[in-house]
């Protein structure tokens, strides 16, 4: 028996199957214009006979009618980050086109508190990305493209005007790998700042998203929270479509009880 969790991003599609301990197959798919036939993809692609329970979650949660259960991201991220780093207290989500931060009760997973930053792209990997096209790489190489650079200042608080210093210092001839650090400095910095206004005082962290698979995103993140470090997961992109998946085996269980 398995349940399916679908996470319909802004940015890309994550499709998982759960078998009550562990995920056992995992697909991802940009988004793209076309996000319900993406959704509709990975959810026929991945589905099997053994397949019992599907919860869609995202912004485009709607466009699988085929789901059993829609959830919200909040509490779909909140779990995954319980599944994924048991004990956790704080969920920092970097999205395509939003961040959140999510407070959790530790012994249970529950979300307790939750901010959503969705007003502004200067604080999320779209951001980045950009930046890396802008100086000629992509976001999958960053961590070798910033090695050895020391980081320029992003000043700009606007993502369109941030792009704009940006081309400003490629035309200095400032090192392209300056470049990049500065935005991450400045996506952490901007992350950090607003993680703070909800999370503990020591917290333990938990950070989800594309971009908690760089080393150097992770680290310069630790820094401005203040902490040693922050827990990542290889399955960290994958974050909402597992808890969707563990929420879905809850909803089957307490089915099968009733």
């Amino acid at each position: 028996m398995l349940t399916m969790g679908i996470d319909s991003g802004s940015a890309m599609t994550k499709a998982v199957l759960f078998d009550g301990q562990e995920i056992v197959d995992f697909r991802m798919e940009p988004s793209g214009s076309t996000p319900g036939r993406v959704i509709h993809r990975l959810y026929e692609e991945l589905r099997t006979p053994d397949t019992a329970f599907v919860v869609a979650t995202g912004y485009g949660r709607a466009l699988l009618p085929e789901a059993d259960k829609s959830i919200t991201e909040i509490t779909c991220h909140g779990a995954g980050a319980a599944f994924l780093c048991p004990g956790c207290d704080t969920v920092i989500d970097i999205g395509g086109q939003d961040s959140k931060v999510i407070l959790l009760d530790p012994s249970g997973g529950q979300v307790k508190d939750f901010l959503m930053n969705d007003k502004c792209a200067a604080g999320t990997g779209r951001f980045l990305e950009m930046t890396m096209s802008r100086v000629g790489s992509d976001i999958a190489s960053i961590d070798t493209f910033v090695e050895g650079a020391e980081p320029v200042t992003i000043n700009s608080m606007c993502a369109v005007f941030a792009e704009s210093e940006i081309i400003g210092l490629l035309a200095q001839e400032t090192p392209p790998g300056s470049i990049a650090l500065g935005c991450i400095y400045s996506i952490c910095r901007r992350t950090a700042i607003f993680a703070q206004k909800l999370a503990p005082e020591h917290p333990k962290v938990f950070f989800s998203g594309g971009l908690a698979q760089s080393q150097v995103v992770r680290e310069v993140l630790a820094r401005y929270l203040g902490v040693e470090s922050v827990t990542a997961h290889p399955l960290c992109q994958y974050n909402g479509a597992i808890g969707a998946a563990v929420l879905g085996w809850n909803c089957l269980l307490y089915t099968s009880d009733a």
